[in-house]
């Protein structure tokens, strides 16, 4: 092994297996390059973050929750057992320890629950509630209830698209 120490405290390590690590004294970080591309880094907060030479990226934080990036996506997984998950688009998916669900874009907000009801918050701020008995629930932006039937009839499908073209037609003015 080859050690090196600089002047200003850092000190550099080549083990025989050619892995380098390099210890930054003033940071008190330390990184260590393997020769297959992988560099580990190592913060005095007990953060780890892991470089792969694909280009992804993992953080580790020291309560245990882990980030995963890569192609712009990201995963966190947090020690609760909820996934976060965001696209490069900017859509954000939620799934939660107690089984709900939640999706974010830049129309809606659904969240999803285990027995199979869906609500929906529409940007244009009506709101569409599925509960699992198939009754279907729908308010406009103002919060009145323009719809509540146990089951949608076909006379009412316009009233359930209400919403959506109201939504519709706000987003294609921007």
């Amino acid at each position: 092994m080859t050690v090196i120490w600089f002047s200003n405290g850092d000190v550099k390590k080549v083990k025989p297996d050619q892995r380098v690590i390099y210890y930054h004294a003033n940071a008190q970080m330390t990184r260590t390059t393997s020769p297959d591309g992988l560099e580990v880094v190592q913060f005095p907060n007990k953060r780890t973050e892991k470089f792969y030479p694909d280009g992804s990226k993992e953080i580790v934080f020291p309560d245990g929750t882990v980030k995963h990036l890569k192609d712009g996506q990201e995963e966190t997984l947090f020690p609760n057992g909820t996934i976060v998950r965001v696209e490069r688009n900017g859509d954000k998916t939620i799934v939660l320890s107690n089984g709900q669900k939640e999706i974010h874009t830049a129309q809606f907000k659904r969240r999803e629950y285990p027995d199979g009801t869906i609500k929906t918050v529409y940007c244009s701020g009506c709101q569409e509630t599925k509960y699992a008995s198939g009754r279907v629930k729908i308010k406009d932006e103002a919060g009145n209830i323009i719809l509540d039937e146990k089951q949608m009839s076909p006379q009412h499908a316009a009233s359930h698209g209400k919403c959506q073209l109201q939504f519709f037609a706000k987003t294609d003015k921007n």
